[in-house]
């Protein structure tokens, strides 16, 4: 017959054959369940670990895949247009993944500093460009470009993206009145030689340096939309030797602004590096469509896109 414990409850020794002397069998089956509550909490919090990281896993996966197909459109367009692709992925990053106007352009620095110098490479080996030239515009560029970097480094991010907008408008107005004034390709006599920047005066190369370093340096895609129709109105360039001229321009002061961005902290990496790796594998494909192009559709697509920025910067903005 069970014996009774003192607290009342039924006490049967062979219920738990590992008990312990002077132990009671409930004290043990207590201790069991906790023990097995404690396994089954254990294994559920591991369940559910996994699949947490199973399901970050997935959404590291989409993102990166997500910004190389991004970085591919943006490779192409930036070498259709000679831009490297910032004037694009800076509204877009804004819009996707919410960052200001300084993380926004030091991220796509990343992006641009590859892309110019292969867009630079492919445009020189269909129209050489004068090499010396190019290094006195680059060498007053980059000084520009850093003074103004670190200028824009400390300027309100809401004010410098209406700046940037409504300066790409004022491109898109200019590049629109050109096509309206000159709707005819320019005779190839405007244009005859590769080495075609020799008759810039050094003034003149001063002063497109100095302008080019300062929008690169503030807006980070400016310096090339200001070379492009500087080049083509005031010395007779074709739409596609000036982009490549802009190119070979743009890449010293892409690094020198990428590098000052960096150090002031406004750089994604982890969502710069694939938009890099994408556009590095397409900007040739851009570079090959522009050349394509007449240059009344080449300009006609660089003034909807500029529209199309700037359209994109306000809203957001607003």
């Amino acid at each position: 017959m069970p014996s009774r414990c003192r607290d009342g409850h039924v006490c049967r020794p062979d219920a738990w054959p590992h008990r312990p002397p002077g132990g009671g069998g409930h004290e043990r089956a207590g201790e069991g369940g906790a023990t097995m509550l404690r396994s089954f909490v254990i294994k559920s919090g591991r369940r559910q670990g996994a699949g947490l990281s199973v399901g970050m896993a997935h959404h590291l996966v989409l993102t990166v895949l997500t910004n190389l197909l991004l970085g591919l459109g943006l490779g192409v367009a930036g070498g259709l247009l000679g831009i490297g692709g910032g004037l694009i992925a800076i509204p877009i990053l804004g819009y996707l993944y919410g960052m200001d106007q300084h993380l926004a352009q030091g991220t796509a620095l990343v992006m641009i500093a590859p892309n110019v110098l292969i867009g630079f490479l492919r445009y020189h080996q269909r129209h050489p460009v004068h090499l010396r030239s190019v290094a006195t515009l680059c060498a007053v560029a980059m000084a520009s470009t850093y003074v103004a970097a670190r200028f824009a480094a400390g300027l309100d991010a809401d004010h410098l993206r209406t700046a940037f907008a409504w300066f790409l408008i004022v491109l898109a107005v200019y590049f629109a009145s050109q096509l309206r004034d000159r709707p005819h390709p320019e005779p190839a006599a405007a244009h005859p030689e590769p080495g075609a920047p020799r008759a810039m005066p050094p003034a003149a190369i001063a002063l497109l340096g100095i302008a080019s370093g300062g929008m690169s340096g503030i807006f980070t895609v400016g310096g090339g939309l200001v070379v492009v129709p500087a080049l083509v109105t005031l010395f007779g360039m074709s739409q596609t030797r000036a982009q490549g001229m802009a190119l070979a321009l743009v890449v010293p002061g892409s690094l020198i602004a990428l590098a000052t961005y960096a150090h002031a902290g406004h750089v994604s990496w982890g969502t710069g590096i694939p938009l890099a790796l994408g556009g590095m594998a397409s900007v040739s494909w851009g570079v090959a469509l522009a050349h394509r192009f007449s240059p009344m559709r080449l300009r006609l697509v660089f003034c909807a896109v500029l529209v199309g920025a700037a359209a994109a910067m306000l809203v957001e903005g607003a």
